[in-house]
């Protein structure tokens, strides 16, 4: 069994792009200079620096693992977001994605695993509904050659009159 692991996580590695500096070429110039943040002067200080020491509290480790966020601002008033966390292999669908949405103070957040994938982008949301573009990995059993593939799909849930969080939410394929 484990040859057959060692022969995946080689196989994930090497599918690894190393070269993500060659590759700045394609990206057109107006667009990097949209994702580079403006350089200013660096500060002076102005009084005594205060020392913090690290967190311990065990929420905030998963706190940290979200890598990507978007608050979904056509929700008709609730708040929901999408959201996802680092803690899958990278190079084999690493972004564990999750739909959420707040109840209350008391019960805090409803949360939905919507699937593993490699990026999720949002195309559009209105009430009870969120359409998203996922970007993932693929391997196919017999050569155990990895590949990627985009697909398309719908969230979708109930909007309640009370304003209450949905009980499930659905996955629809979409083009």
């Amino acid at each position: 069994m484990k040859p057959v692991t060692f022969l995946v996580a080689v196989l994930g590695l090497a599918a690894c792009d190393t070269q993500v500096e060659s590759r700045k070429a394609e990206v057109p110039a107006a667009e990097q200079a949209a994702t580079t943040a403006p350089v200013a002067a660096p500060l002076a200080a102005s009084g005594p620096a205060a020392t913090v020491q690290p967190e311990t509290a065990p929420d905030a480790q998963q706190a940290a693992s979200v890598v990507s966020l978007d608050p979904l601002a056509r929700q008709g008033g609730r708040t929901v977001k999408l959201f996802g966390t680092a803690g899958g292999d990278p190079a084999m669908n690493g972004l564990y994605t999750y739909v959420a949405f707040y109840q209350d103070p008391a019960e805090g957040w409803r949360v939905f695993r919507l699937g593993d994938f490699l990026e999720y982008r949002v195309l559009s949301d209105a009430p009870g509904r969120v359409d998203l573009e996922l970007r993932e990995s693929t391997m196919d059993q017999a050569s155990g050659a990895m590949g990627e593939r985009t697909r398309r799909v719908i969230v979708g849930w109930a909007v309640a009159a009370d304003g209450s969080a949905p009980a499930t939410v659905t996955v629809t394929p979409a083009r």
